[in-house]
């Protein structure tokens, strides 16, 4: 058996049903052999949205995605798409093709060292220069990606050991991996500290829904009867609905979880990294605050500078072990629970805005509807002021419902990581909000979704400009609108047409919701252009100076 087989055999074992890629000269025996392989390949249109395809896949599903690309240009497109699934602890599988072994360093057709450029952005490398040592690699790759902390791992295929014959005895080898260091030594102060707490909040990040650990957060914070917040990755933790989920924090986040986490006594963070996103001067807690962190990786510990106590293990694992040990908690803070009770129902506010120009409001507000009846609907956004307006008025009822570019901030990651929502959970509805600078990043995946039926609904937020950057630019830089305004945008509508998916126009708020439902019961790719208002921010707003006052705006909820 040649290497090629042996790759996607190897793969096929560890149940990978679906793979994201696009040929070229140095895997072309491997996709030869795809053929005869009952794992379906997705064909993208640029390898960037391969990885992102896998990312949205792996988020959606929890397991780990997988994308190829040729040697050279293949391997640096998906660069981007890497690097996101890494800033977002994604798992993920990455295979390049590379040049003969006897080529290496001697530039090549299409030879770059990716072994090296993929490096820093994944949790580990392989280049396969002996066809014998493939076994091993795509093991231990599996493996890494998701344990512990999860992220990509990356796999060098070149091209004359792909085509060489292996030795199968060595197929059937399991590798041993080392797992993760865990220490929950400090447990019994953490447990001590939320007893003798009178204003306990937690704050959920990303690592909860890795970790698989929605149910027991919930439990904690009933338990205790202590206020959630979130960043971005942790949105679905807890349902938006929840009394005790105040919402997102952060720069864009609800007023209420910042009133609330600034006025904590008592930090329980789980799976969150302080980011500057989440964690800056203006939303930071009192120097006197504690805090309990719970990680599986080290690195996150201490950025805060408060006084705490961590625990080295899975979110899951860490707040089962404060729930036992909290057996018997009696709550004795009826006046916290007044107080952020008080702060959660005046941050609610309208968002059914009938105005015109449309405003993004409305349109969460009519998606809402659409998620209140339908659970098992998935929302990927694009990055920018769409991200933000969704996150900020999303319902979110249920973990791997929302799936959005957290810290790496990748404009352009909508569009594909909805196909692979899709191609994970093909029985769901599946809708990206994106903005008309990020889509025109990716608008030739149409043909993607359109071809590989994945049908995915886009609602893109039209406004003619790169709105995050303009808002920056009124609210900070005396509306010195440098490069923000998108000159010559298309008519959307007829550019999915061309693709052979559905397009529509919407200019008034009374058409989304008919738009919307056309759009949901037609069973097909559909775009939903909608023409908002250019002068709408995103509020409130925490800028990054910590000199410049909080922007405050009209919906805080």
């Amino acid at each position: 058996m040649k290497g090629n087989r042996a790759l996607l055999q190897m793969l096929e074992d560890r149940g990978v049903e679906t793979m994201f890629g696009y040929p070229g000269g140095s895997v072309i025996s491997i996709y030869d052999e795809i053929m005869n392989s009952s794992i379906n390949h997705v064909l993208v249109r640029h390898e960037q949205c391969a990885a992102h395809m896998a990312d949205g896949y792996a988020r959606a599903s929890g397991r780990p995605g997988v994308c190829m690309a040729t040697s050279g240009p293949g391997a640096t497109n998906m660069i981007t798409g890497i690097g996101t699934a890494y800033a977002d602890s994604t798992p993920m599988l990455a295979l390049t093709g590379q040049v003969g072994t006897g080529s290496l360093g001697l530039g090549a057709f299409q030879e770059v060292d990716a072994y090296s450029l993929l490096m820093p952005i994944t949790k580990h490398n392989f280049r396969v220069l002996d066809v014998n040592r493939l076994p091993h690699a795509v093991d231990e790759a599996w493996k890494i990606c998701q344990s512990g902390r999860p992220g990509p791992v990356h796999i060098d295929l070149p091209s004359d050991q792909m085509n060489s014959e292996i030795d199968e005895s060595l197929m059937s080898i399991s590798y041993g991996i080392k797992e993760p260091r865990e220490d929950m030594s400090q447990l019994g102060t953490a447990v001590q500290w939320i007893k003798e707490a009178r204003r306990p909040v937690l704050l959920v990040g990303g690592g909860a829904i890795n970790a698989n650990a929605s149910e027991e957060v919930t439990r904690l914070a009933e338990m205790i009867s202590a206020p959630a917040v979130f960043t971005l990755m942790g949105m679905g933790t807890m349902s938006t609905e929840h009394s005790l989920n105040l919402g997102p924090l952060g720069m864009h986040g609800r007023m209420c979880a910042l009133d609330t986490f600034r006025n904590a006594d008592l930090v329980i963070a789980i799976g969150t990294k302080f980011s500057d996103r989440t964690f800056s001067p203006h939303t930071r807690f009192d120097r006197e605050c504690k805090v309990v962190q719970i990680d599986i990786d080290a690195t996150e510990f201490d950025k805060h500078k408060n006084t705490d106590v961590n625990l080295l293990c899975d979110a899951k694992k860490g707040v089962a072990a404060l729930i036992e040990g909290l057996y018997g908690y009696k709550d004795m803070h009826a006046d916290w629970n007044k107080t952020y009770a008080e702060y959660r129902r005046r941050c609610r506010c309208k968002i059914d805005i009938d105005l015109k120009p449309i405003v993004p409001q409305k349109i969460i507000y009519e998606i809402n509807r659409l998620i209140d009846k339908n659970d098992d609907m998935i929302i990927t956004t694009d990055v920018g002021q769409n991200q933000m307006w969704a996150m900020h008025y999303l319902h979110v009822h249920r973990p791997r419902q929302f799936l959005s570019s957290g810290s790496f901030g990748t404009m352009g990651f909508g569009l594909p990581s909805a196909i692979g929502a899709k191609a994970a959970k093909p029985d769901n509805t599946v809708i990206t909000i994106t903005g008309d600078g990020g889509f025109q990043m990716v608008q030739q995946e149409l043909a993607t979704s359109v071809a590989e039926n994945l049908p995915v609904i886009i609602v893109l937020l039209n406004n003619g400009w790169l709105g995050m950057v303009k808002q920056w630019q009124k609210l900070f830089w005396n509306k010195r609108y440098s490069e923000t305004e998108l000159g010559a945008d298309p008519d959307f509508s007829k550019i999915a047409e061309a693709y052979g998916a559905r397009g529509m126009l919407v200019e008034k708020p009374g058409e989304i919701a008919d738009a919307l439902k056309i759009a949901v019961d037609s069973g097909e790719t559909c775009l939903l252009d909608i023409h908002i208002d250019p002068e709408e921010d995103v509020l409130p707003m925490l800028p990054a100076d910590p000199k410049q006052a909080l922007v405050k705006g009209r919906c805080q909820y």
